[in-house]
């Protein structure tokens, strides 16, 4: 038998002799790490009764518009056990996404020649990130502790994101229904490890919105009908990404230029003025999609789209999608010379969806020009 040297690795403990407690002051310290804010864990078997009551209500209403996954998957949704079996403990993780180099959100939106980008796509796609820093955490467990069962997701399978975190305590639902935190504001992205390691339970936060509704009056399409309460088929971010045919007409001027997601319930909240920019180089901008102009992003032929957003979450929408978003923009934009001139060079685009978007825009200024001339 060969003899065990100082560098072979000690044998993991049998789970039985395992101190639970010492154990999860090694998975968050190991979890900051990895470049994760904060980690919290909520008992996998809690009564979600009244979480699927109400999800079935939001489906029923169809607020979920085409998003057909989410009426999938039945209970798997919101019972771990049927989704992972034996999962005990869901362990949650937020990661600040803000690029510190980005130009101001604001000063984008309001300046109508260029294309604003919901921040959280500026960089490389987060699904991939935060994926592979929770399977190293894993590892890492997995070194302590022996094999142990557990899965990893971000914004994957059929998980509710937003509740799980709110029960192990890492935050609130805002009145926008986002994930909210009094030392992060709600600027991060979520990610989960379904686990069977019985783990101590963190303790759910209070709800701190108050009498605040800034997310609701800001909305420009008035998506959040009523606190807590998200109409997805007004929402920007899914008419934007999720909607995958003609944007409705009575929404497009509401669009302004928001070519791929929206902040806006985001940028006025109170609470993200503790919003903490990130760390993580994956999230950089690139491209300078920051501060770009429409006129330039729509110049881009597909070869061009498909490789310069080579590994971002925008590319996922593909290049038709994309055209069509900023037709919309370049319908809501400033006259110009140069906005007219790049429309008028995609009138006969072969995508008829992108070809009908084109068109309204054009009409939008033909009108606002025959305006201006009828006017006194």
């Amino acid at each position: 038998m060969q003899e065990k040297t100082s560098k072979d690795p000690l044998p993991a403990p049998p789970a039985q002799t395992l101190d639970f407690t010492q154990l999860t002051r090694a998975i968050k310290a190991w979890a900051e790490e990895l470049g994760f804010q904060d980690i919290c864990i909520a008992d996998a078997g809690s009564d979600m009764a009244k979480a699927e009551s109400g999800l079935s209500e939001w489906l029923r209403h169809g607020f979920h518009g085409e998003m057909d996954y989410m009426a999938k998957h039945g209970t798997r949704r919101t019972r771990p056990a049927e989704l992972v079996p034996g999962t005990l403990r869901v362990i949650s993780a937020r990661m600040n996404y803000m690029p510190a180099e980005a130009r101001d959100s604001w000063q984008v939106i309001r300046d109508g020649e260029k294309a604003f980008i919901s921040r959280y796509a500026l960089g490389r796609d987060y699904h991939k990130v935060l994926r592979g820093r929770l399977q190293r955490l894993a590892d890492k467990i997995t070194a302590a502790t022996g094999q142990f069962n557990y899965r990893v997701f971000s914004d994957s399978a059929p998980v509710m994101e937003v509740e799980w975190a709110q029960r192990s305590g890492l935050g609130w639902r805002g009145k926008h229904t986002l994930l909210l935190s009094r030392e992060g504001g709600s600027m991060f992205f979520l990610g989960e490890l379904f686990t069977d390691l019985p783990l101590p339970i963190d303790n759910p936060v209070g709800d701190y919105c108050g009498s605040c509704t800034k997310c609701l009056d800001i909305c420009p399409t008035q998506a959040i009908i009523a606190p807590y309460r998200l109409d997805a088929r007004r929402c920007i971010s899914y008419l934007t990404i999720e909607h995958k045919g003609s944007i409705p007409e009575t929404l497009r001027p509401l669009i302004g230029n928001r070519v791929y997601g929206c902040d806006d319930c985001q940028l006025v909240c109170p609470w993200n003025k503790f919003a903490a920019v990130t760390g993580e180089g994956d999230f950089s901008v690139r491209n300078g999609l920051d501060d770009t102009s429409l006129v330039e992003l729509f110049s881009w032929s597909r070869e061009e789209f498909e490789a310069r957003l080579a590994g971002s979450p925008i590319r996922r929408i593909g290049h038709e999608q994309w055209l069509r978003n900023l037709a919309v923009g370049l319908g809501n934009a400033p006259f110009s010379a140069g906005v007219i001139s790049a429309l008028q060079a995609r009138r006969d685009d072969p995508s008829s969806l992108v070809r009908e978007h084109v068109q309204w825009a054009l009409h939008q200024h033909d009108s606002r020009a025959a305006r201006v001339l009828e006017s006194p």
